[in-house]
């Protein structure tokens, strides 16, 4: 399946389980039409998160794709600020900047054959950061259902206008799952994408933008591991590529408790 068609059919169970199971089209009366405009304007920010997400992933491999999005606290630590007009805590850029030497590491190990996927990956990463900080910003304009919803139909809207364009890229691939496919995604629509988005979206009224994606950071090291054992993906990265890997995951625990040491004081 391609990834257009995978992201496609992800957004499109995980807003119809919201639509059927949660009385959305009820919730929208009470929203402000102008704040239902900007949550499904964050919406084509989330597809396009998707599409460069996993087509990093077929243009590298997972492991590169994962780190990559490692790069997301790095890219909200300067965003922050300027979208919410936060006072700027300055160690928050320090660990954002920490995360280039580790990422520099990694390119100069990778092949010149998966670089596109690098390129993919950072852009995913920023785009990840770009519709948090926004999410962070209008979460008190709806619940979180809702929001998740609306962002979840608008990405698929939207990748939904981009396949025909994309038909002569797409020809031998089937846009309708088979066999166990139907399962995967599935899981991958109400788990890892309903389920997910919501309680994300729950942790931003309490964490900043960038704390939240600190923390999402973690992905690299169970995503490794899952590839190490699943994909066999070790034998295709250098030793060169794990210390970068380290330097990146140094910052994501070292951050946490600094921040409450500093909190203290």
């Amino acid at each position: 399946m391609h990834t257009i068609h995978l992201v496609w059919w992800r957004v499109l169970l995980a807003s119809l389980s919201l639509w059927i199971f949660f009385g959305i089209h009820k919730r929208l009366k009470s929203i402000p039409r102008k704040y239902i405009l900007i949550f499904l304007g964050i919406g084509v920010i989330v597809g396009l998160h998707w599409l460069t997400f996993f087509g990093a992933i077929k243009a590298s491999n997972a492991s590169i794709t994962l780190v990559c999005m490692a790069t997301g606290s790095l890219f909200t630590s300067f965003l922050e600020p300027l979208i919410l007009r936060n006072r700027i805590q300055w160690f928050e850029p320090i660990f954002g900047v920490m995360v280039i030497p580790g990422m520099a590491l990694i390119v100069n190990q990778t092949e010149l054959s998966m670089m596109n996927g690098i390129y993919l990956g950072l852009t995913s990463a920023f785009l990840a950061a770009m519709f948090s900080i926004l999410n962070k910003k209008y979460i008190k304009s709806a619940d979180e259902t809702t929001i998740t919803c609306l962002e979840m139909s608008s990405a698929f809207v939207f990748i939904s206008i981009l396949i025909p364009f994309l038909s002569v890229e797409l020809d031998g691939f089937s846009i309708i799952p088979t066999g166990t496919d139907w399962f995967y995604l599935i899981i991958l629509s109400m788990v890892c994408t309903t389920f997910a988005y919501v309680i994300a979206m729950k942790a931003l009224h309490h964490l900043s933008a960038f704390a939240s994606n600190l923390v999402i950071n973690l992905e690299p090291v169970y995503g490794i591991l899952l590839a190490w054992l699943i994909l066999k993906e070790n034998k295709e990265l250098s030793p060169g590529f794990y210390a970068g890997v380290f330097i990146i995951l140094l910052a994501v625990f070292v951050y946490p408790i600094l921040k409450k040491r500093l909190s203290k004081i």
